[in-house]
């Protein structure tokens, strides 16, 4: 209960002189009997009917204190808050391919592959860490991509269990399924975002190199972008050129570093972004990733009013019965136990 008040508090006002008057009225002379002398009574005790009698008086006086206090419509308000949100769907698009496997990504001064670093800030931006508040009023996805695309998670506000999704991704290890469908990656979210009611659908698209797999090339999966309202951010993270990667030694089964060529068509990701209203971000380091998605996160925020009111609970019918049960209570009491006999 945060509040209480009367709707007609100036039914209140009764209550000053109702009350006296009703306590008079109900203690009135009644009709006498005359005694020729008092000497016959004068030794009578007081029982306990004549210390009680003032009971219905008092009752009478509560029940139209009662009564009045009832008019006065007596109510508690409790505080309620209607939160309104203009919501954002954003699907993430994230690489999956043997690229991916690069260590030339510092994270507490150490070497981690790419899909390390994309995991823990992707999980960073959905719940919040450090700089970033996090999305509890936004539907987030997700879509993998290698040699051909995948919808991992729908859109959705069960951000804990997206969260267990992101960690669980891993690189692919079949030859036959690694490449890079960026197309078909960004077509698939636009299609997940393209069915969601939300007022803003952004793609964020992550990958670190061209696209050489899949059927849908990424120029008309960013028409398809723009035909349906979605916004695409593009991340091209990690060093162009040559980077460090694990190797398996097939014959000795020891795993070691090796350079492998590594090349992101950045000039695809602007033009994906330039083409739906996004933008292009490079990263090649964890800290300048996670800086993307803290811009990213202050450039695409979801709009949140919030309504107080307060939400009454009238008390009129109850004051009154316990008015009503006072005054039938008295009428009883004074024509039963307490009558007066002239």
């Amino acid at each position: 209960m945060d509040s209480f008040e009367f709707r007609n508090a100036w039914w209140l006002l009764l209550l000053i002189p109702a009350v006296p008057l009703t306590l008079y009225l109900a203690r009135r002379p009644t009709a006498s009997v005359r005694f020729s002398s008092l000497t016959i009574v004068s030794g009578a005790t007081r029982s306990w009917r004549i210390r009680l009698s003032m009971i219905p008086t008092f009752l009478y006086a509560a029940g139209v204190a009662c009564a009045i206090i009832a008019l006065a419509g007596p109510r508690t308000g409790d505080r309620q808050t209607r939160i309104h949100r203009d919501g954002i769907a954003i699907m993430m698009v994230v690489d999956l391919s043997s690229s991916m496997n690069a260590r030339d990504l510092v994270e507490n001064d150490r070497s981690v592959d790419r899909l390390q670093v994309v995991k823990k800030v992707f999980r960073d931006f959905v719940l919040g860490h450090d700089d970033l508040a996090g999305r509890p009023n936004d539907m987030i996805g997700l879509v993998a991509f290698a040699g051909y695309a995948d919808s991992i998670c729908p859109l959705t506000f069960d951000h804990q269990n997206l969260a267990i999704m992101v960690q669980q991704l891993e690189i692919v290890s079949a030859q036959s399924e690694d490449g890079t469908a960026m197309g078909d990656g960004l077509a698939l979210a636009v299609e997940r975002l393209r069915k969601s009611d939300a007022k803003s659908r952004v793609a964020i698209l992550l990958t670190d190199g061209e696209n050489n797999a899949g059927t849908i090339d990424p120029s008309d999966a960013a028409k398809l972008a723009k035909d349906f309202a979605v916004k695409v951010y593009t991340i091209g993270t990690g060093t162009q050129g040559r980077a460090p990667a694990p190797f398996r030694d097939p014959f000795t089964g020891e795993t070691f570093l090796r350079p492998v060529e590594v090349r992101i068509d950045e000039k695809t990701l602007q033009a994906i972004a330039s083409n739906t209203g996004g933008a292009y971000f490079r990263a090649t380091d964890a800290d300048a990733l996670n800086q993307v998605y803290e811009q990213i996160d202050k450039l695409e925020r979801t709009t949140v009013a919030e309504d107080a009111y307060l939400r009454f609970t009238e008390h009129f019918a109850g004051i009154l019965c316990a008015g009503l049960i006072f005054l039938v209570s008295a009428s009883t009491l004074r024509s039963t136990i307490f009558r007066q006999i002239p």
